[in-house]
C-alpha cells in the first residue's frame, strides 16, 4: 500500500523556517519532520511513498536524491577519482516526488496522482504532523467497516473544527470550533479506497477537507479511527521547540524505531 504525503504548502505560520525551505523539510532532532513521518510508516512495513511537492519542492527532491550518499560510509581515492561505499545506512524506501503546483489546494494535489495510485487502497497524511499511532490497528479498523475512507481523529488541546461521530465511528458531519476541548478533530493518517478519487472534482481550488470529505460523510463513507495517544502538528516555532525538547530528552512518543 502506497503512502501519499502532502508536502506542498507554504507553512506561513512557521515563516522563520519556511522562508528558506518547505515546511516538511524543517528539522527536528537533526532530521526533517517529513523523514520522521516516513519512519513511522516504515516501522510498520510501508516503504513506498508518493510525496506531493509544491513550495520549494526541489529541496525535497534534492534531499532524497543525495540521501544514499549522505547515509553511506565511503572511501574516496583521489588518485583514481573512485568512490567505494563501505556500508549503507539508508532506508528501504521507494520515494516518488510529484510537483503538484505552488498554490494548488490539497484536493487537486491528491487528484493529480490518481494514475500513480491506480486501483489500489492507499494511505494519506500531512507532511507536518507526527503521532505514536499504530498503523496496523488503523488499517485493521479501515478493513473492518468496509467503507471508502478512514480518517484518524484526536482530541487536542485548544479549539478546532471538529467531527460529529456516532457509536460506530461513522462521521456524520463537521462542526466549526466547538466550545470545550472534548471534540475530535482531523489528524490525518487516512486510509483510502481508490474510490476516494471519485469524490474529488477537478480544479486547483478544491480543498480535500471540505467538499470531498464532506461528501464522503454525507454518503456514509467516512469513518474515523480515534487515536487517544500522542499527536502533534508542527504549526509554529513553539511546536517545533516542543518537539525538539521531547527528542532531546528521549521522550518523543512517535520515535519507535
Amino acid at each position: 500500500m502506497k503512502v501519499i504525503i502532502l508536502a506542498g504548502g507554504l507553512g506561513s505560520r512557521l515563516s522563520e523556517e519556511t522562508i528558506l525551505k518547505p515546511k516538511p523539510m524543517v528539522e527536528i532532532g537533526g532530521k526533517p519532520i517529513l523523514w520522521h513521518i516516513m519512519k513511522i510508516y516504515s516501522w510498520y512495513g510501508y516503504n513506498e511513498f508518493v510525496i506531493l511537492c509544491g513550495y520549494k519542492g526541489y529541496m525535497i527532491k534534492e534531499y532524497f536524491a543525495h540521501y544514499f550518499l549522505h547515509m553511506a560510509d565511503m572511501t574516496i581515492d583521489m588518485t583514481s577519482n573512485t568512490i567505494t561505499h563501505l556500508d549503507n545506512h539508508s532506508e528501504p524506501w521507494k520515494v516518488t516526488m510529484i510537483d503538484t503546483g505552488l498554490e494548488t489546494m490539497t484536493g487537486c494535489r491528491i487528484k493529480r496522482v490518481q494514475e500513480i495510485i491506480g486501483n489500489e487502497p492507499f494511505m494519506l497524511t500531512y507532511g507536518d504532523g507526527v503521532a505514536d499511532i499504530n498503523i496496523h490497528k488503523l488499517v485493521e479498523f479501515h478493513k473492518s467497516h468496509k467503507k471508502t475512507i478512514t480518517m484518524t481523529s484526536v482530541q487536542p488541546e485548544g479549539r478546532y473544527g471538529s467531527l460529529v461521530v456516532n457509536d460506530e465511528q461513522k462521521v456524520l458531519s463537521f462542526q466549526e470550533k466547538p466550545q470545550g476541548n472534548e471534540a475530535w478533530i482531523n489528524a490525518g493518517f487516512f486510509v483510502c479506497q481508490p474510490e476516494v478519487f471519485d469524490f474529488i472534482p477537478s480544479g486547483e481550488h478544491i480543498i480535500f477537507e471540505r467538499e470531498p470529505l464532506e461528501g464522503l460523510a454525507r454518503e456514509g463513507q467516512l469513518y474515523t479511527y480515534k487515536h487517544e495517544g500522542f499527536w502533534k502538528p508542527m504549526d509554529t516555532q513553539r511546536d517545533k521547540g516542543q518537539m525538539e525538547e521531547l527528542i532531546e530528552k528521549k521522550k518523543a512518543p512517535w520515535i519507535i524505531w
